[in-house]
Order: C-alpha cells, then structure tokens, then sequence
C-alpha cells in the first residue's frame, strides 16, 4: 500500500544516520569504558574510599545510560520497520498511525541523541545550577518567574533529571523574588546553558481587576556546577556573608535558625545564595561552590585571563534584552529572538516541552548561525 510504502522509505532513509551516529558516540570505546569501570567496581575494597567509589558509578551509569540509548534506537528501528512490513502485507491501515508514530519516535530520537554529540563544550557534561530572577513589575513579574520555575523543573521530570532547591525567595503576594535550584544529571548545562537571559510575558494578567495586557520579564541565569577540587582563587576579604532564616519552598528548617547564607563577591557584585542545607556551614560552602562555578563560567564565556577581569556587568531585565517572548495574548505564540525557533503551543512549552528551542540553540550554536531573529511582535 502506498502509505506504508511511503513510511518504509522514510525510515530506511534514516538508517545510514543511525549507523553513522555509532562513530559519533564512539558506541565502541564506551562499551569498553563500561566494561572497565564494571571490573573496577567489583574489585575489593572498592567502596572503601565512599566518595571515589560515588564518582565512578555516576561515569559508569552515564555511560551506560548512552549505550542503551542507542541500542533502544536500533531496536525500535527494527521493531517498526518490521510492524510497517506486516501492516502493509496484511494491507491493515488500522495500523498506520502506530506506524507513523514509530516512525517519528526514531526520527526524534535520533536527532536527540545526534545533538549530544555536540556537547563538546568543557563544561558541558556538568550538573547545572539555575537561578531565577523577577524582573520589576511586582507581583506580575514574581509570578511570571516562579512559572520559568516550573517550566523548567517540567523539563527536567521530563528527561529524567533530579534537582534540588538551593534557595527560595517567596514573592510579596504571588510568585518569587528569586530562586536557584541545581539539576543533577549527564550533560544538564550542556542542554540547558543556552536558555540563559532575559524571557518575556504578554498576557492578560490575573492581578489586574481591569483585564488589562500586561509585559513581564523575568531572568535565568545558567552556570556548571565545578568539581570541588577545581581551584579558584578568591580572595577572603572580597566576600561579605549574610546570614538569614530560611523561607518559602527551598526552606528546611523555616524560621527556625539562622542557617540561610547569602555571598556577595565585592568585585563583582555577584550574589549567591543556599538555604537548603541543613546548617550554617553547609550552606555556606554550597554557596562558596556556587560562586566559584558562576566565576569561572563569566570567565570562560567571556574570554577573560583572570578572574580579576570580571566586571560583574548585568543585562537590564527589560525591553529590548529577552532572548525569548511567550505571548498568550492576542494569540499564543513562545519565540526564540536568536534562533527564531517558535511554538504556537504554549501550554506545552509552559509545562516544560522546551526541547525544539534547546535543539535550535545547539544545532545554531554548532553550525555558527546563532544570532538575532525578529522577536514576536506584541
């Protein structure tokens, strides 16, 4: 039959990519690296040393974690070429959407896994620590960050990911102040370091008895959690440390002690901020961890020799900054002003299917193409 005809060919054109992506992953030298650190891991007294023994079962879960990706691909390339072939023998359409879904199940997850090769970046491998800002506006700006804030946990649940809440600072009525949580998993700055700066909101705001349209922004910033043995020297008389009693949702033990602690880098400016540990010395050192791996990602991202170069300039959160506009009104639309990727689903896009503009930023990124898109017009 000519659909399924149709849908074999598809799909047979997509084998010399798949095959091709072996090589790309270096699919060998991985089944080889696993079997290595599986005989370190079973060697005695390996789990003497609790923090090594940590480090060498997250590589080898990661690694494995790829290798079965692929080997899934390869199976369900087979599966429905195989239900497309039996389908159109028994000449059974009933079985044509299940094809045309298998179909595109391989076609999307080829090209996620063909972009991971593309995280070659130093830092792109690390866990990634998200701080979220409400820009001015109030109450519609809070509100407007703590719903970034859930789209990205969304994505995170989504892919599998684990984050934790470092600190939570609730807003005056609705929404928050700030936020910064880190997600935990293989190449989490790698994906998600391009969704970095100022987003903007167009709707008709739930604060405004009028019904009145309103224009919010709020700011990510994305950083790489740095091993805690990469040295960064900063001076101690540069920090000033404030300490405050947990809030809101990050809180654990909330109005209780002073275990909250906030760092300011003089030089910069730059502010951190934990309160999900459970004492004034943990989150103190968290904080120091934070302010490191931001340090050294201004570094590298601006190309500067020392850190003594960082100026700690920020872009204003307003008009003319945003790297992507949500429109839910007059029409809905979410566009990326880089890449000029959009949505027209932003239901999706707010409960966290973000991956077409992750994927737009990567493959631009790569391809030297990255720049400036007509932003959505109001």
């Amino acid at each position: 039959m000519l659909q399924y005809e149709e849908l074999r060919l598809k799909l047979e054109g997509m084998l010399s990519g798949i095959e091709d992506l072996a090589d790309s992953i270096g699919l060998n030298q991985l089944r080889r690296e696993a079997e290595e650190l599986d005989a370190q891991a079973a060697a005695p007294g390996f789990w003497d040393n609790m923090e090594f023994a940590q480090k060498i079962t997250q590589k080898a879960a990661a690694i494995k974690g790829k290798i079965e990706a692929y080997e899934k691909l390869q199976n369900d390339y087979q599966d429905t070429l195989t239900l497309i072939e039996l389908a159109d023998e028994a000449e059974d359409l009933d079985l044509l959407e299940e094809c045309q879904q298998g179909v595109e199940l391989v076609a999307q997850s080829m090209e996620t896994q063909r972009l991971s090769t593309l995280l070659s970046g130093e830092y792109d491998g690390k866990n990634a620590i998200l701080t979220f800002h409400a820009g001015t506006g109030g109450t519609e700006a809070q509100d407007w960050a703590e719903m970034l804030y859930r789209m990205y946990t969304r994505w995170a649940e989504r892919h599998g990911y684990k984050y934790n809440i470092l600190d939570y600072q609730d807003g005056d009525e609705a929404g928050m102040k700030s936020a910064s949580i880190e997600i935990l998993g293989e190449n989490a700055y790698g994906y998600l370091k391009g969704e970095a700066g100022v987003h903007r909101l167009v709707r008709i705001s739930p604060f405004d008895s009028s019904g009145r349209r309103h224009t919010s922004f709020s700011a990510l910033e994305v950083i790489p959690e740095i091993d805690e043995d990469t040295q960064v020297d900063i001076r101690p008389e540069d920090i000033k440390m404030d300490v405050f009693r947990a809030s809101g949702a990050g809180g654990q033990h909330i109005n209780k002690t002073s275990s909250a602690v906030r760092l300011t880098h003089i030089p910069t400016g730059i502010v951190v901020a934990c309160q999900n540990e459970r004492s004034q010395f943990q989150n103190r050192d968290k904080a120091m961890a934070m302010l490191k791996s931001k340090l050294i990602e201004i570094k590298e991202r601006e190309h500067l020799d020392k850190l003594d170069d960082i100026k700690g300039n920020q872009a204003q959160i307003a008009w003319g900054s945003q790297i992507r506009s949500y429109v839910f009104m007059p029409y809905t639309l979410a566009k990326d002003t880089r890449t000029g990727f959009e949505s027209g689903n932003i239901q999706a896009v707010m409960d966290g299917e973000i991956d077409g503009f992750i994927n737009a930023y990567l493959q631009a990124l790569a391809n030297g193409t990255l720049g400036k898109a007509t932003a959505a017009e109001d």
